[in-house]
């Protein structure tokens, strides 16, 4: 489990390419300090484990559900990814709860900017519609966001300086894709509320 409070962007060092399988090699800092073997780290939003950790580096293994459900398919040595560790019990959440398990790749349909302004708008799935709200929570490529305004077929978020400076996200353009989960407790109350009637 996660928060969506990414702790910082890692550099893609290598991506081997097997069958059915990538092993991705990310260089970091911050999120390699305490991490071991077995740990469960959040990049770009999706939930892998640690197979290898050390030397400024970590190393995970794609599995083809991963690479076929995700972005992860695509990235490329010298790419920027977000990284966030597992949250500790007791701690601050101070994102929302997020699962690591990427609902759909979506498409950046429009990017708004203006002085100390950026919006995005994201292509919204029929299927998943009922699980954006305004001032909802949306995580996208692993960063914890606030729902904006919402349309039949998109939503917008906002994003502050910080998370433009500190993420991936202020450098997406139109049509990048983007890792979308939606919140879990909206899934659970749909769910709910679905199974009664």
């Amino acid at each position: 489990m996660f928060n969506g409070i990414v702790e910082e962007t890692g550099v893609v060092e290598r991506v081997t390419r097997k069958k059915n399988l990538s092993v991705l090699k990310v260089r970091a800092r911050k999120v390699l300090k305490g991490t071991k073997v077995g740990d469960s780290i959040a990049v770009d939003g999706v939930c892998l484990t640690v197979t290898a950790a050390g030397k400024g580096a970590m190393t995970f293994d794609l599995m083809r559900e991963t690479l076929l459900s995700t972005s992860l398919g695509k990235v490329k040595p010298g790419g920027k990814v977000n990284l966030e560790r597992a949250l500790k019990t007791g701690g601050r959440v101070s994102g929302h709860f997020v699962t690591g398990h990427v609902d759909v790749v979506s498409r950046v349909k429009e990017v708004l900017s203006r002085p100390n302004y950026v919006e995005l708008v994201v292509h919204l799935p029929r299927h998943l519609s009922r699980y954006i709200v305004p001032k909802g929570s949306v995580c996208l490529d692993g960063v914890s966001l606030t729902v904006g305004g919402v349309r039949k077929d998109a939503f917008s978020v906002y994003l502050i300086p910080l998370t433009r400076r500190l993420t991936t996200l202020g450098a997406r353009k139109k049509g990048d894709w983007v890792n979308l989960e939606t919140d879990i407790l909206a899934k659970y109350i749909n769910g709910g509320c679905h199974a009664r009637s």
